[in-house]
């Protein structure tokens, strides 16, 4: 072999009339010719075909190399290596991702100039989500413009940040702050906590004010820093931040505190102080509600630093405060697509938390006809999986044509032509669904032939709020959700509204038992993609009496899992 590839590389220089006996090929060529040695004809033959692809190979190779740019499209694309659902395919089954870089900052909800390797998740997550449902309003995106700009300007370790930092200090102003400032304080459970920031930022952003993000065990473990060139993280050093955990409603600080004890009002001469502190928890009384009101909204808007904790999704009763309605429905014409859009601009996962969104759904739902996703929470006490839920699902995915029956009568069916695959993703803290899932399609065909792959992620028995590998699990579960074609999620579940409002899906919503007894019927389909806000006032700030405040507004109605729960709905139900 050595003199074979020294024959090719040194042509140029050997003489065309070569010795017989050190040119094996030439001796080759002259028996073949002359009809001698088969054998030796037949390696001749094996030896110039291989020599031939060789050098066919490199000229398609050499010929069609891509430029740079290309490259590097390609070359994120593999990162992700999965046929996005909206992909082109080409006939040899490779997807085309062109898709990826039109829709990667999705019709400009995105700003542009993050390090992308970075924050894989930020540009990435096109390739799995769906298109956004509807396209942001021109004017949401130059507000969001506007914001960023905001936020650069005065966020952490500017001079402007520093300056506000020390009317804090001081304990004095007297109405000359540059910039104003909202501080979310990291509270409850991860879905909780991802709906209330998304509500904070909204208000921050018809306010005029920075969110900034206490950043609790592991806020940032889990989330990407969402705007350019400056943190939304509170900084360790901020001047309370080690109070947080002291603030409650019989705080001094607390605004319903303040009304209740008449330390502040609305006349000229009421005390401004240079920061106070909202109670909007689940617990909060009749003056910690009056932040709700126009009213009190003209005061609170005068302090430079609102500090707030909250475990509600506060934004439908947003639009039921005259000074904020026109602004509102500027930004989202479409009001049902509210925690859609804000949830893709703000919440993109860390690399490790996304690489296991990744991993998981290339593993099992990648190559799936269709994707079921089934969110289970359960709050009755106990250890599952309970029977008279388990017959609730059942009854609502088989209702509802969601999952294929099973022919318990038939150990095999084969039906006609390909067989449809269906993939199944469960999430619970219980394994005890998941196995009765599985087993069931395992154990018997279904009626119509589709082959069902049950999967769950994580069997973690019981919630482990503020645990870092926990949180990772839960927030890969939202979003692996999130992914699927259909969604069946339980009620009153916060981590089931993140993840069907990431996806833009309108899920099937798993009516609570009640008296551990399955609910007939078992399930409603959402007429909404919004989350439920669910301890609202029943407050008519104008009148200055108790009502139903869903009657106010049309596009303001009562949740179809939580009764006496608010929710935003386009004015005919439906996008």
């Amino acid at each position: 072999m050595k003199r074979l590839k020294k024959s090719f590389s040194d042509e140029a220089h050997e003489s065309v009339s070569l010795d017989r006996e050190n040119n094996p090929i030439s001796n080759m060529v002259s028996e073949a010719r002359w009809g001698l040695n088969p054998m030796k004809f037949m390696g001749f033959v094996f030896i110039c075909l291989m020599v031939l692809t060789v050098i066919f190979s490199a000229s398609v190779l050499l010929g069609d190399l891509p430029s740079d740019s290309s490259l590097r499209i390609l070359a994120e694309a593999r990162l992700f290596d999965v046929i996005p659902p909206n992909a082109t395919v080409s006939e040899d089954g490779s997807h085309r991702p062109v898709t990826v870089q039109k829709h990667k900052l999705l019709g400009g909800l995105l700003p542009s100039g993050f390090d992308e390797r970075s924050c894989l998740s930020r540009h990435g997550s096109v390739l799995y989500h769906k298109e956004l449902r509807q396209r942001p309003s021109s004017y949401l995106i130059s507000r969001l413009r506007n914001y960023e700009a905001l936020h650069k300007r005065c966020g952490p370790h500017t001079e402007l940040y520093n300056r506000s930092v020390e009317l804090i200090k001081s304990g004095q102003y007297r109405g000359s702050a540059d910039c104003n400032y909202l501080v979310w304080i990291s509270y409850s459970g991860l879905g909780n906590r991802i709906l209330t920031l998304a509500s904070a930022f909204l208000y921050a952003l018809l306010t005029n004010r920075v969110l900034l993000v206490d950043p609790g065990v592991n806020m940032p473990d889990l989330f990407c820093e969402p705007f350019p060139d400056v943190s939304w993280l509170l900084p360790p050093d901020f001047p309370i931040i080690s109070k947080f955990s002291t603030f409650d409603q019989k705080s001094p600080h607390c605004y319903g505190y303040m009304v209740k004890n008449d330390i502040v009002g609305n006349s000229s001469g009421s005390i401004v102080p240079p920061f106070i502190y909202l109670h909007l928890a689940h617990d909060y009384d009749d003056q910690d509600k009056l932040f709700f009101c126009d009213e009190d909204q003209s005061f609170i808007q005068k302090i430079p630093w609102l500090v707030m904790r909250t475990d509600n999704y506060f934004v439908p009763f947003l639009f039921l405060i005259p000074s904020f309605e026109r602004e509102l429905n500027n930004l989202f014409p479409e009001k049902e697509t509210i925690f859609h859009f804000l949830s893709r601009y703000l919440f993109h996962p860390t690399n490790s938390v996304w690489g296991l969104v990744m991993r998981y759904y290339q593993a099992y739902l990648a190559q799936a006809d269709e994707k079921l996703g089934i969110q289970i929470r359960v709050f009755d006490t106990g250890v599952g999986p309970f029977k008279y839920f388990l017959d609730q699902i059942f009854a609502c995915t088989t209702k509802e044509n969601l999952l294929p029956r099973i022919n318990r009568g038939e150990p095999i069916v084969n039906p006609s032509g390909k067989q449809k695959t269906i993939a199944v993703l469960i999430t619970s803290l219980s394994p005890g669904y998941f196995e009765e899932f599985r087993n069931m399609y395992w154990e018997h065909p279904t009626v119509t032939g589709e082959i069902v792959g049950v999967y769950q992620p994580s069997q973690e028995k019981h919630q482990q709020t503020e645990k870092l590998m926990h949180d990772r699990k839960a927030l890969a579960e939202m979003y692996l959700l999130s992914l699927t074609d259909k969604l069946v999620t339980s009620a009153w579940s916060t981590f089931g509204y993140v993840a069907h409002g990431l996806g833009g899906l309108k899920p099937w919503i798993l009516y609570k038992p009640e008296n551990k007894t399955a609910h007939n019927p078992p399930c409603v389909r959402a007429a909404s993609l919004e989350p439920c806000f669910h301890a609202p006032p029943y407050y008519d700030c104008k009148k200055k009496t108790g009502t139903d405040t869903s009657k106010i507004v049309s596009h303001v109605r009562h949740c179809e899992d939580v009764s006496w729960g608010l929710k935003l709905f386009d004015q005919n139900g439906e996008l």
